[in-house]
């Protein structure tokens, strides 16, 4: 037993190796590619950066998983490649040409609909119950692919509104791969647990360009999309395993959602938080602004790099206390103390976004973005004669 465990581990190693250096040699070529085409993001009145930057990042990813997904193919036990692969294409053609010539809301939510189909075509991927969560038991069958394409949607969504400055996507995203890894491991599903080191790999060979200064790049909607859609896949094989399967872990099993919640406190709190104020402010929800918790914590004088480690920081926090909260307490308790955590987070941020400091250096950015517009637009002088 002991040597198919190191058999396992080394193969864990060659595979995060074998990533992490493809995804570091393709992302240069991109980068030149990239500023060649034109293939850029420009800086608005939304920016965090300053500088124009090439976007297709993510093209790295998708080269990187369809290559993972052919040798992993030995421990694809319930052939779950021959899902994924139609749905990981949908979402990069679709991430590409946003990135290019930008697509409608619609039309993105659209291809993430489709795309999760694809994987929830298996069964394997479909969940049948909660394990008393709330008190449900097993879902009616009716219900299960509108549930499951609705966890997968919104965790897509979630992770793609996230990744606003340089670092915080890969950060979180590398957090809870991190966490998967170790839990689909732990399971004996060794399959998923080397899918989430290759996530793993290919987000720290490309922070390592995110943050650079000469060779930068952004991941753009084709990485952010591809690296949500492998999240949410996790989440719901995760979320799908029989209660048998389940009985090893140390936390009850009626808890398990909010351990997934806490695994993505950060994407769903703000896709939440941002969702809800441009609802009440009676605004399309999908169009973008600067209400994000990330753009407060900029607009409050922290780099990119500080924003992304407190965020960071903060959703390791936040998965270690309900670990160690849902192997104590029961459901009821733990919804009292997440809704309290929650709602406290909202009067935080509030309070950050309208501080003086914050409405200070908005105003500023207001004024320098009106002056830049009328500079590319200047207003002609109306003739005050009257002929």
């Amino acid at each position: 037993m002991s040597q198919i465990t190191f058999n396992i581990e080394g193969i864990f190693i060659l595979f995060f190796i074998g990533v992490f250096l493809l995804t570091y040699i393709i992302i240069p070529i991109i980068i030149d590619v990239a500023e060649f085409k034109k293939y850029v993001d420009s800086p608005n009145g939304r920016s965090s950066h300053k500088k124009v930057t090439p976007t297709l990042g993510g093209v790295s990813f998708f080269v990187a998983l369809m290559l993972a997904l052919f040798f992993l193919n030995k421990w694809n036990v319930s052939n779950i490649s021959i899902y994924m692969i139609p749905g990981l294409t949908i979402l990069f053609l679709t991430g590409l040409k946003d990135d290019i010539v930008v697509l409608s809301p619609a039309s993105k939510l659209s291809a993430q609909v489709i795309a999760s189909i694809f994987v929830l075509s298996n069964e394997v991927m479909q969940i049948q119950g909660l394990n008393g969560f709330l008190g449900i038991g097993e879902i009616p069958i009716i219900l299960i692919f509108p549930i499951c394409i609705f966890i997968m949607v919104t965790i897509i969504n979630a992770y793609n509104l996230i990744d606003g400055i340089d670092g915080l996507a890969s950060t979180i995203g590398g957090i809870i791969s991190i966490v998967y890894a170790v839990i689909f491991y732990y399971l004996g599903l060794y399959y998923f647990a080397m899918l989430s080191i290759v996530v793993l790999a290919m987000l720290l060979a490309f922070l390592r360009y995110n943050l650079s200064f000469k060779k930068k790049i952004f991941m753009g909607d084709t990485g952010s999309l591809i690296i949500g859609f492998m999240i949410s896949i996790f989440t719901i094989r995760f979320l799908a395993l029989p209660p048998d399967k389940l009985d090893i872990l140390p936390f009850h099993l009626e808890n398990i959602p909010f351990i997934v919640m806490a695994l993505l406190i950060v994407p769903l709190f703000d896709l939440a938080r941002v969702f809800t104020i441009r609802i009440f402010n009676r605004k399309n929800p999908f169009r973008p602004d600067r209400k994000h918790a990330h753009h407060i914590l900029i607009d409050l004088g922290l780099s990119h790099k500080k924003t992304s480690v407190i965020m960071g920081l903060f959703n390791l926090f936040f998965i270690v206390l309900f670990v160690v909260l849902g192997t104590s307490f029961n459901n009821t308790t733990l919804i009292i103390i997440f809704s309290a955590l929650v709602i406290l987070l909202f009067y935080i941020l509030y309070r950050l976004d309208f501080s003086f400091s914050n409405l200070k250096k908005r105003i500023a950015r207001k004024r320098k973005v009106e002056n830049i517009k009328s500079k590319i637009f200047p207003k002609t002088k109306k003739n005050s004669k009257i002929k």
